[in-house]
């Protein structure tokens, strides 16, 4: 049989999930910040906030911000100092990106259009590699991860923001009912786009549990693998370290 992966709730050829999530992200990307802040309240910025405070970027470090698209994560690194690379399958989601850089006056990123899976980069290059809300639309997760581990030097650290399984009872049952229902009519009242975000919802759910998520990052050959559980699941650090 052939390989099929899920697209949302749908099993599709990896080929098709490739083409639809690059759809997907060509649709929002002039909208994907201000429904950040919608759907979360702005709590998105607190999340980011204290990602970057976990990964603590220090001055001259090189930094690969994979999925970076519009540039959250790179801003608040580069303003610490690191050399970051912003990374992103989607040249719409960089081209935003680039034009909010120059809009802040930020300068010194380097832009790139990658694929998580088959990065262009040398072996050992970066000292730390960061993915905030995109790990779960890879269409290979192990093969990203894999990536990861060999972009890094030895020492290097691994970084994921992403949604993940809440956990607290009666809050998993807003949160469902809220995503389920709420999102995909924000992102047509605001994107002009419900089905974009039913499945970018759909995707959450999809995604493994932490505890599964954090044994593949292990199986990449990172060590000292830890998750953070932040409003008890909706969103998870997980971290690792090349040894």
């Amino acid at each position: 049989m052939s390989e099929t992966v899920s697209f949302g709730y749908e099993e599709v050829s990896p080929a098709e999930k490739t083409e639809r999530v690059g759809s997907v992200f060509s649709n929002v990307a002039r909208k994907y910040d201000v429904m950040n802040d919608a759907m979360s309240g702005g709590m998105h910025r607190l999340w980011k906030d204290r990602f970057v405070r976990r990964v603590k970027p220090r001055e001259g470090e090189q930094i690969l911000d994979m999925a970076g698209g519009t540039g959250d994560i790179a801003f608040r690194m580069a303003a610490k100092g690191a050399r970051v690379t912003v990374s992103d399958i989607n040249q719409d989601m960089l081209d935003v990106g680039v034009e909010r850089a120059m809009e802040r006056g930020i300068d010194g990123l380097v832009w790139s259009r990658q694929n998580a899976e088959e990065l262009s980069f040398g072996n050992r290059f970066f000292d730390a590699y960061t993915i905030a809300f995109g790990i779960r639309n890879v269409t290979h997760i192990d093969k990203a991860l894999a990536e990861a581990h060999r972009v890094l030097r030895f020492g290097g650290r691994f970084f994921c923001l992403e949604f993940s399984t809440v956990e607290w009872p009666g809050f998993k049952e807003a949160y469902d009912a809220y995503s389920h229902h709420m999102v995909p009519r924000l992102g047509q009242m605001i994107a002009g786009d419900a089905d974009s975000y039913r499945y970018l919802v759909e995707s959450i759910r999809k995604f493994p549990p932490m505890p599964q998520f954090q044994g593949m990052i292990r199986d990449a050959g990172f060590v000292h693998t830890k998750v953070e559980p932040i409003m008890g699941g909706l969103v998870a650090i997980h971290s690792g370290w090349k040894a």
